[in-house]
């Protein structure tokens, strides 16, 4: 399975988007060079308010370029970085990926697969509905999340637009995506 980078998005100050750049630099541990949400233990808000001292599983956040198109059909123009994410992909169901799936991305980086981002009431805020968009129900009365996926750098490296995004899975019983 392979994609590609659509764009790549940072902010050094809390903010729900992101603005796009030419160019990020993944950071082993930490996540992107330069961004708010980077570094070896939590810095979302919510997250820091529960225990500042858990392990950062969200130093980066990527989503499916196939979800701002579908959420476009329904009337909701969202651009790349406008969810908060950093890397935006393109022919990678993300969704679909296993805990522990690795992401090599452009010529050097890996982000290991954590989960799924839990969307929160801020993304009413951005667009009112777009919530409902992005989180909605099974059949089965479960929680379908779909505002991305979140992941921690094994190895550093740029990533740019243009960039080409290969999977590897991980070895064993596949476990799903969950929110983290």
């Amino acid at each position: 399975m392979s994609g590609t980078v659509v764009a790549v998005s940072s902010n050094a100050e809390y903010s729900f988007s992101k603005p796009n750049r030419e160019g990020i630099r993944l950071l082993a541990g930490l996540g992107v060079e330069g961004d708010v949400h980077a570094g070896v233990t939590v810095k979302h808000r919510s997250r820091v308010a529960q225990d500042p001292s858990q392990p950062n599983l969200r130093q980066v956040h990527l989503i499916h370029r196939e979800l701002l198109t579908e959420l476009g059909e329904s009337g909701y123009e969202v651009a790349p970085g406008a969810l908060g994410e950093n890397i935006t992909t393109e022919g990678v169901d993300l969704l679909a990926l296993p805990v522990g799936a690795v992401l090599r991305i452009g010529p050097e980086a890996e982000v290991e697969v954590t989960g799924l981002r839990n969307p929160c009431a801020q993304i009413d805020a951005y667009r009112a509905g777009l919530l409902k968009q992005v989180v909605g129900r099974a059949a089965d009365g479960s929680i379908v999340r779909r505002a991305g996926i979140m992941g921690v750098v094994r190895t550093g490296g740029p990533v740019r637009p243009g960039d080409t995004v290969t999977v590897e899975l991980p070895e064993g019983p596949h476990r799903p995506l969950d929110r983290v």
